[in-house]
């Protein structure tokens, strides 16, 4: 298959707002593509081959003319990154650059682009994997469902991909839980109330929901592995995590959980703190203390499909006090008083589970709901303004951006420069800079791959931005680093937060272009929740 193709259906996909006109252009490519992972991999923007040690600055610096006619195969480029990951030692920057080089001169301007974007993330369209999950179904004739619990267990979009239209559902079931290799986490939803979480639900677990950094570890024998949210292993630098699941009554099992570094009163400290060690080479002396919530395989037994009241008593077995405070079979007055217990320790609320449910990973839905006092949402940065008086020379104001979950770009819903700590504002500064794509004398374009958490008094119609919503009173938490933009909130999400009698397609005063810019001290209260 030619290149070219991949890049006229990644313009076309992009192009539209329709689910169903991205998965049926997705569905036609992947039908004719003797390459399916390269393809599968270049259309969601990340390389077979993974992070190759191409950037931002060698990328752009690549300026061979463009070919004039398309003769890139899809396997030619798959193999010249997989050629350029594996050069090491002395001479390889060298050849690095002649391999990209040659690659580019093969290329056409359209095509060019593509790469550049490719090779520095800005191509990066995890929001878009659902999409390729319902092509890959409709392009294989196999249930949608095969091919989701295939990638949940894979953690691989492209060799999910290429089973299903290799051997169809039995190329799919061949995927198992396999113990070390991690599996893609169930999400909660959020639910406005306990009591809205509680309505209409049958029998319950109410778990506290803490402030730390999502954990999945894996242990066969004394073989032990920890991975983050994202997959990512980061066994060297959690030792004490490590040694402690060594030490749990079994020979192998799969705990899904929460890690934070706790104070000395027994209450979390500043997430900041925990997420400091997620990034390290090496272990801090700072002690994490993990709290699980799901077992889904123990002692040779995969649990995935076991109802969560069985997976519970599973991971008592195995975690005994390591388990997460919470009540089963619970009231609402007994949901209550969890709620209260876990606020009085600090931490941010509470997790209404369906004990009937399975294990759904890497899906939102309803048998999981969270419930917080205070409204967040985990938005994309997209911009950033410079700040003045105090703030000058100073990135301040932020525009946030929530998902679009048909694969499309993130959709601008507010700004704010509200909860920026000194500390924060200067950080906020050099990280922005770092992935700045455009930088005005006011407003600096940013790559959209940074997640902030963002608390806000709710959401309400607003012809400003392109989603006919607005954040109201809108501030910064924290950023949320564990997190990719495929995980941020969508644009339901915010939308869901309007009041029930207004819808983002009417109602709405436009805002008055005269008003202040968010940074001056005269701007109070507006509709996008600066003030």
């Amino acid at each position: 298959m030619l290149f070219s193709r991949v890049v006229e259906v990644s313009a076309e996909v992009g192009s539209t707002r329709s689910r169903l006109a991205k998965v049926s252009a997705l569905a036609e490519l992947l039908r004719g593509s003797e390459d399916t992972e390269a393809v599968v991999s270049f259309l969601v923007g990340v390389p077979r081959q993974g992070r190759i040690g191409a950037g931002f600055r060698t990328a752009r610096q690549l300026a061979a003319p463009p070919a004039d006619e398309a003769s890139l195969r899809v396997s030619d480029v798959d193999g010249a990154l997989g050629e350029f990951a594996a050069e090491s030692g002395k001479g390889s920057a060298a050849r690095r650059a002649a391999l990209l080089a040659a690659l580019f001169a093969g290329a056409t301007a359209d095509e060019q682009d593509f790469l550049k974007r490719l090779l520095t993330g800005e191509l990066r369209q995890g929001a878009l994997e659902g999409v390729m999950l319902d092509a890959v179904a409709r392009a294989a004739d196999v249930p949608g469902e095969a091919v989701r619990r295939a990638f949940m267990l894979s953690g691989a979009l492209p060799a999910t991909a290429a089973a299903a239209l290799r051997d169809g559902v039995g190329g799919l079931a061949r995927f198992r839980l396999e113990v070390g290799r991690p599996v893609r986490p169930m999400l909660a939803s959020p639910a406005e109330s306990l009591d809205g979480a509680l309505a209409g639900a049958g029998p319950v677990v109410v778990e506290h929901k803490l402030d730390g950094a999502r954990i999945q570890v894996h242990r066969s024998g004394d073989e032990v592995r920890v991975f983050t949210r994202t997959l990512r292993e980061i066994t060297g630098t959690v030792p004490e995590l490590v040694e402690l699941v060594r030490g749990l009554p079994c020979e192998s099992v799969v705990l899904d959980g929460e890690t934070l570094a706790l104070r000395d009163d027994g209450k979390p400290r500043p997430f900041q703190e925990t997420m400091s060690r997620f990034g390290a080479r090496d272990a801090r002396e700072l002690l994490l203390s993990p709290f699980f919530f799901d077992c889904l395989h123990l002692d040779g037994d995969d649990l995935l499909d076991r109802p969560l009241r069985e997976r519970l008593a599973a991971l008592r077995s195995a975690a005994g006090r390591h388990v997460v405070p919470g009540v089963a079979d619970a009231t609402p007055e007994s949901a209550a008083g969890v709620l209260r217990d876990a606020l009085d320790g600090g931490h941010e609320g509470v997790v209404v589970k369906d004990l009937d449910s399975p294990y759904a990973a890497g899906r939102r839905g309803k048998a999981w709901r969270k419930v917080k006092p205070v409204h967040t949402l985990d938005l994309v940065v997209l911009g950033v303004e410079w700040g003045s008086g105090r703030r000058e020379g100073l990135l301040s104001n932020l525009h946030l951006g929530a998902r679009d979950a048909d694969g499309g770009p993130p959709v601008m819903v507010g700004k704010t420069f509200k909860g920026l700590t000194d500390e924060l504002l200067a950080w906020q500064t050099r990280a922005l800079l770092a992935i700045a794509e455009e930088r005005g004398e006011w407003v600096v374009r940013v790559r959209p791959e940074l997640v902030v958490e963002i608390a806000l008094d709710g959401a309400q119609v607003s012809p400003r931005y392109p989603g006919g919503v607005a954040l109201r009173f809108a501030r910064v938490v924290r950023y949320r680093p564990d997190k990719t933009a495929a995980e941020a909130d969508t644009l339901d999400a915010v939308r869901a937060m309007l009041p029930e009698r207004t819808a983002p397609d009417g109602g709405g005063a436009p805002l008055d272009p005269r008003e202040p810019a968010a940074d001056d001290p005269r701007s109070q209260d507006t509709a996008d929740g600066q003030g």
